[in-house]
């Protein structure tokens, strides 16, 4: 769970969160020419509880979450509607975080909007709380918010974090 690997590491290792697989999609982007940066989100760790919920005393009260955008013709999209506009993807279905689904996963299928501008079953604005702004790279934002999880923490969660590319 370290947010700071190196996108090398990832590779590498051949699995990862979904922040580090999210990494490697940015890293992706600007080895093809697009530009990238990352908004800052302070979200309510109780959206890992379903998820997790053997895991829940390690889990923070707050979490700091890197959401990636590109830069498009011209214009800042999330990683959520890489796959097609936010309107198409509501119909996807929403994303509830209780199964073994990632954020990285998700967003090929269906909206992910921290802002509660689509739909109820994709809306998880109700989960943040508060915008930490936008950030060159996602590096910046963790140099300037510190990562979520101290060292120890993040060598216990990293196994069970961490995905093996499909």
């Amino acid at each position: 769970m370290n947010d700071t690997q190196p996108v090398s590491r990832t590779l590498l290792l051949g699995r990862g969160s979904c922040s580090q697989r999210l990494a490697v999609l940015e890293a992706a982007g600007r080895a093809g020419g697009i530009a990238d940066r990352v908004r800052g989100l302070l979200v309510d760790g109780r959206f890992w509880h379903p998820r997790f919920p053997r895991l829940r005393p390690l889990i923070p009260r707050r979490v700091v979450l890197a959401w990636p955008e590109f830069l498009l013709d011209d214009r800042w999209v999330t990683v959520s509607e890489l796959y097609g506009d936010l309107g198409t993807l509501r119909e996807g279905g929403g994303f509830t975080n209780t199964s073994g689904e990632t954020l990285f996963d998700a967003v090929a299928r269906t909206a992910v909007d921290w802002d509660g501008v689509t739909c109820s079953s994709c809306d998880l604005s109700g989960h943040v709380l508060s915008d930490l702004g936008y950030f060159s790279s996602r590096d910046a934002l963790f140099r300037t918010h510190g990562q979520t999880l101290c060292m120890p923490v993040r060598l216990v969660a990293d196994p069970v974090m961490s995905r093996r590319a499909a």
